[in-house]
C-alpha cells in the first residue's frame, strides 16, 4: 500500500514587510567552459535577485544553463565575470576555505536525489550537518527534532532511508539543507522522482518553509504545473536568463 502523505498546513502569504534588498544576487554573471579549441558559454550575462521569504523558479530545457546557475550561486564554481553576493557577502576573491564556510553557514542545497547515508537514521542525517558546523550536541538534537516536525516526520526520526518512502526521503533532504539555518536555499529538481501528489506536497513544504524561515529560495525544475504558485519565474535558454514573472518587493 502506498504510504499516505501527511496533510500540509496552509501556505503563509509572502511577508510584505520583508527587506527589499536581495539575499542572493547574481549581477551580470558569465561562465564558460573549455570546448575543444574554444569555450562554451554556460551563463551569458545572467542577473538574478532573490529577496528573503520568496521562491524563484527557474525553468528551461536540459543544457540551457540551469545547473550552472545553481553551481555558481552555491559558490561551487567561480564565474568568469560578474558578481555573486550571498547574504551580503561578495564572493569575488574568496578563497576555498572562506567559500566553504559561507556554504556551511549561509547556503542550503537540496539535491535532485536525496543521497541519504544508509546507515544513519532520519534524525542523524540532520545532526551530522550541524556537527560539522561545530554546534553543541544538545542544540543539534533540538534543531533536528524541530525540523523533522516541520516537514511532518517527527514520528520517523529513528527510521533509516530504506524504511522511508521517496517523498519522505525528499522531505528529509529539505530538512537537512535547512539544518544550519541558511539564508539561501538552492533546490535542484526536487520532484523529478515523485508522483504528482508527492511532488505537490514537497512544493507546498518548500513554499511554507521559505516564508516561515525567510530564506531566499531558487528552485530549478522542469515541471511547469505549479509555477503560478511561485513568487517569481525565470526562464533559462542558451545560457541567458529572462524573467517571466518577478517577485514583488
Amino acid at each position: 500500500m502506498t504510504p499516505r502523505i501527511p496533510p500540509v498546513n496552509p501556505i503563509p502569504a509572502p511577508n510584505p514587510a520583508r527587506a527589499a534588498d536581495p539575499v542572493l544576487l547574481l549581477d551580470g554573471v558569465t561562465l564558460t567552459y573549455p570546448d575543444g579549441e574554444g569555450r562554451l558559454t554556460a551563463l551569458d550575462e545572467v542577473s538574478l535577485a532573490v529577496p528573503a521569504g520568496t521562491v524563484t523558479a527557474c525553468v528551461g530545457p536540459s543544457g540551457s544553463g540551469k545547473s550552472s546557475l545553481l553551481a555558481v550561486a552555491a559558490t561551487l564554481v567561480a564565474p568568469d565575470g560578474g558578481r555573486v553576493v550571498v547574504a551580503g557577502t561578495d564572493t569575488a576573491g574568496l578563497g576555498p576555505a572562506r567559500k566553504a564556510a559561507l556554504r556551511r553557514d549561509s547556503i542550503g542545497i537540496v539535491f535532485q536525489q536525496p543521497n541519504l547515508l544508509p546507515a544513519l537514521t532520519a534524525a542523524e542525517q540532520l545532526q551530522v550537518m550541524a556537527h560539522l558546523a561545530g554546534r553543541k550536541p544538545r542544540e543539534v538534537r533540538e534543531r533536528a527534532r524541530e525540523l523533522l516536525a516541520a516537514v511532518g516526520l517527527a514520528d520517523q526520526a529513528h527510521r533509516r532511508p530504506h524504511q522511508l518512502s521517496g517523498g519522505q526521503r525528499q522531505r528529509i533532504n529539505i530538512a537537512r539543507a535547512l539544518m544550519n539555518e541558511p539564508a539561501v536555499l538552492l533546490v535542484d529538481e526536487p520532484t523529478s522522482a515523485l508522483d504528482h501528489e508527492r511532488g505537490a506536497a514537497v512544493l507546498d513544504l518548500l513554499l511554507t518553509l521559505t516564508r516561515e524561515r525567510a530564506t531566499a529560495t531558487v528552485l530549478v525544475t522542469h515541471d511547469r504545473t505549479h509555477l503560478e504558485r511561485m513568487d517569481a519565474v525565470v526562464t533559462m535558454a542558451d545560457g541567458r536568463l529572462s524573467a517571466a514573472r518577478t517577485a514583488a518587493v
